[in-house]
């Protein structure tokens, strides 16, 4: 479901430009810092899926889902205000000008300050300007290479020594990766150029934060069955970036990781097939529905704010469904005095 949802997100703001700046609505930059370690840690968390209790499980996405949650809902609340000013402001410039004045949604990124010319999100620019083919060519390749050790990896004995060596050639590919954009962002000759008028060289520390999150998230994706983007996209807007241009490129990164997770199950055959065909489809086109309507909702209110309380609200549902499930597969498992402890990987048979 994930992965569908994703690919028809990804689709959609292809064709969208930042709502502030000239450039497109995906931070490639940012997603080729943040992608390969989140694969890494997808990897890492499927490992772990096999390994853990599913009580286990269930306790950890409770947890996370409500943190995110009342995380995002409180700097959706944050935005609001923020917006709600600007709007008084607005309104003011208006009368003491006494003419007719257009107001566009908040620039939630660091531009907002500086009062940088707003592109509206109604631009829409050619999808194929609006792919950066070097970076997409990279974190496309990580993929391909991702996919080829995994593939590979199912033709080997569980815990035999070429299973660990496929399973490590992971590091130096997430790792280079993300080295080479991050020296690249280190050196100044590239930017987070979604970051606006806060774009800066990153220090050595700021590359280790933004990868230890990568792979967290990609551990917590893993683990969970989840592409990450739950994780990624409230910590993109603690880092100041605009909530459509945050929603956009952590569903990029989401659909590298989502796309590479529902490999790694198929694989371990952890789901049956025709299911998941059929809830990639209903995903997909409900995607596409939510993205225009949120879309337009975004424009006419005129706050961007109601992404980041959508985000909210979703990751709530899915705490509580989600969990709802996972307890009662415990209560069930409970009854009938089923083994509930930590399994053996190398023991584990697909």
């Amino acid at each position: 479901m994930i992965m569908g949802a994703a690919v028809s997100t990804v689709y959609y703001n292809l064709k969208l430009k930042h709502p502030t700046l000239d450039m497109p609505m995906i931070d490639y930059d940012l997603a080729l810092l943040i992608q390969p370690m989140l694969m890494l840690g997808i990897s890492i968390g499927v490992i772990f899926n096999v390994i853990f209790p599913d009580w286990l499980v269930t306790v950890l996405l409770i947890v996370l889902f409500l943190g995110t949650s009342t995380k995002a809902f409180l700097k959706g609340i944050e935005t609001w205000k923020k917006e709600t000013i600007i709007q008084r402001e607005a309104a003011k410039r208006l009368e003491t000008a006494g003419g007719e004045a257009e107001y566009a949604p908040l620039p939630t990124g660091p531009d907002a300050a500086a009062g940088t010319k707003a592109l509206t999100s109604d631009e829409a620019a050619s999808m194929m300007d609006n792919i950066q083919w070097k970076e997409f060519g990279l974190l496309s390749f990580v993929w391909v290479a991702f996919l080829v050790l995994q593939v590979t990896k199912n033709y080997t004995s569980t815990c035999s020594t070429w299973y660990w060596v496929l399973n490590l050639l992971q590091v130096p590919v997430s790792v280079g990766v993300t080295m080479y954009e991050g020296l690249g962002l280190m050196s100044g000759k590239r930017v987070l150029s979604s970051k606006g008028s806060e774009q800066s060289t990153l220090k050595l520390y700021q590359i280790f934060i933004y990868g230890f999150f990568g792979i967290a998230a990609g551990l917590v994706g893993g683990l969970l069955g989840l592409g990450g983007g739950f994780v990624m996209g409230p910590l993109f807007l603690e880092l100041g970036i605009p909530p459509q241009v945050s929603s956009a490129t952590a569903t990029f990164a989401m659909m590298f990781s989502s796309s590479m997770s529902v490999v790694e199950y198929y694989l371990l055959n952890r789901f049956p097939v025709p299911y998941a065909v059929f809830f990639v489809v209903v995903a997909f086109f409900a995607a596409i529905i939510g993205q225009h309507i949120v879309r337009k909702l975004v424009n006419w209110l005129g706050r961007a704010s109601l992404i980041i309380f959508i985000l909210a609200f979703m990751i709530f549902v899915s705490a509580l469904s989600l969990g709802g499930v996972g307890i009662s597969n415990m209560v069930n498992k409970i009854a009938h005095h089923e083994y509930m402890g930590f399994e053996n990987l190398c023991k584990y048979e697909a």
